[in-house]
């Protein structure tokens, strides 16, 4: 595929469409295909300091030539997290433990601080599953969509959880130089991957590993702007 020059990929050329606000306002943007929809969807920024895969997303979205999207995107689902370096929303939930799965638990969840810590930083599952804003937004356009597969990025466990072991899951691993996984080896109660597997939607979750963002960039961006484009397999 024949990429914007890169002098042109400065800005997003593309309008988004609002599908939500978080706590605190901000607006929750899809960038809509251009062209017939695929049966993917991809997102990332679930963890406000995770702000790498943003960043990777992003510049793969830029580099598309004008009419080349083929599946909705949404660069930032925790934009409050992310203004703030933390993991959790405004209100310190993790978005990825409050999902509605029936394996949502009321009790704190536990992040590590470094990947050398242990696990100690407290943050919430939600009031209640599917309690914030972010996390309804994304339910309904999931609904509005419909997809069968969802790419979330992630970072920095370096691999590619593809439990439903699908055919672009295998892909990115190939082209990302990641090992497959079944599992990220920890519970991940009320997590979109969990609700996902109950609603027969697969989530591959793609964990970039601890590398600057030039060099994320450089060596993840090409490979996930064909995925934009619809020129790899899905499912």
């Amino acid at each position: 595929m024949e990429t914007r020059p890169r002098r042109e990929r400065g800005i997003l050329r593309r309008e988004p469409v609002r599908f939500g606000r978080s706590v605190l306002g901000a607006p929750l943007d899809v960038w809509e295909p251009d062209r017939a929809a695929s049966d993917l969807l991809v997102l990332a920024g679930t963890h406000g300091e995770e702000g790498e895969g943003v960043a990777v997303l992003s510049a793969a979205l830029r580099s598309l030539p004008d009419g080349a999207l083929a599946c909705p995107v949404v660069l930032a689902l925790n934009p409050d997290g992310l203004a703030r370096g933390t993991r959790g929303n405004a209100r310190g939930v993790d978005l990825n433990r409050n999902f509605p799965s029936p394996t949502w638990r009321p009790e704190p969840v536990y992040t590590r601080w470094t990947l050398a810590d242990e696990r100690d930083v407290e943050l919430s599952p939600g009031a209640a599953p599917g309690s914030e804003p972010e996390t309804a937004a994304l339910l309904e356009l999931i609904a509005r969509v419909r997809p069968s597969l969802v790419l979330s990025l992630h970072a920095p466990l370096a691999c590619v959880d593809d439990p439903a072991g699908t055919p672009l899951g295998a892909w990115l691993a190939e082209q990302g130089d990641l090992p497959r996984v079944g599992d990220v080896g920890y519970p991940t109660p009320g997590s979109l991957g969990t609700w996902g597997a109950e609603h027969e939607i697969a989530v591959v979750t793609y964990e970039l590993p601890a590398a600057s963002t030039d060099d994320l960039v450089r060596r993840h961006a090409p490979h996930l702007c064909a995925v934009l484009a619809g020129e790899t397999p899905t499912r």
